[in-house]
């Protein structure tokens, strides 16, 4: 996988001690449009860099594409982490972002995720073709990256037709995985990120099957807080930030799967 950190040989300790604020000051916040997939994996980074920096994150977690359209459409964001790079290319077409902000900072993987109680799970994707199998969520495929990959796999495989009428869309990977949380769906296609800590079973999809999840940040041109984004920016990609993504299955720029 090709690359291009921008900041991560900057030393974080000496960005993160040019916030320290005096006590009278109201303390300074950035507001971050995650991609879904990101939910458990940023907010436990947000609250290492507020410890360290003095700087809260609030989080709009979201479908990628439904997030890029906010941006687009003048939404108060400083940051955007993106599922996939091309909705920030998109962005930095249109002039909405700071260009040398632009990062890559984690690759994805999708898993196939049930209940423990659930009577049939699947070992592979092909198993989805089973009578057993009635209804399969996935995030919509229209807006949501980790729903493209989906349909992708299911295509390379070559099962898309017989599975597209047992399709269930969550607007985003998260919902998705609630759908068969909930046993409203009996198996989710989501982010190996989510299905790590739950309470049921997955497998991971061969990655082959898709084109990679190739996940990438960048700070927004109208931020009124350009300091602190990038600095946020800049931790997610320093050895703290790397440890907590790859506690939850990422695949981090520099690594192989």
């Amino acid at each position: 996988m090709s690359l291009k950190l921008s900041g991560i040989l900057i030393l974080t300790a000496l960005l993160l001690s040019s916030c320290t604020r005096e006590p009278d000051e109201a303390p300074r916040q950035i507001t971050v449009a995650a991609a879904a997939d990101l939910g458990p994996a940023f907010e436990e980074i947000g609250r290492e860099f507020e410890r360290q920096s003095g700087t809260r994150v609030v989080f709009s977690f979201g479908s990628t594409g439904l997030l890029a359209q906010q941006i687009s459409n003048g939404a108060p964001m400083d940051l955007f982490a993106a599922a996939n790079v091309s909705f920030v290319d998109e962005l930095d077409k249109d002039g909405l972002i700071i260009p040398d902000t632009k990062a890559f900072y984690a690759r994805g993987r999708i898993t196939l995720w049930t209940n423990n109680d659930a009577p049939f799970k699947p070992k592979q994707i092909s198993d989805l073709t089973r009578p057993e199998v009635k209804r399969v969520a996935i995030a919509n495929p229209d807006h949501a990256p980790y729903g493209m990959a989906t349909k992708q796999a299911l295509e390379t495989a070559g099962i898309w037709e017989s599975v597209k009428s047992k399709l269930i869309y969550g607007d985003n990977v998260r919902q998705t995985l609630q759908f068969a949380q909930t046993g409203n769906v009996d198996v989710a296609i989501v982010a190996l990120s989510l299905s790590l800590g739950t309470n049921g079973q997955w497998v991971l999809v061969p990655d082959d099957l898709h084109k990679p999840l190739d996940q990438a940040l960048a700070v927004i041109k109208s931020t009124r807080h350009e300091q602190e984004a990038r600095q946020f920016a800049i931790f997610v990609n320093s050895p703290p930030g790397r440890t907590i993504m790859r506690k939850y299955g990422f695949t981090l720029p520099g690594e192989k799967n």
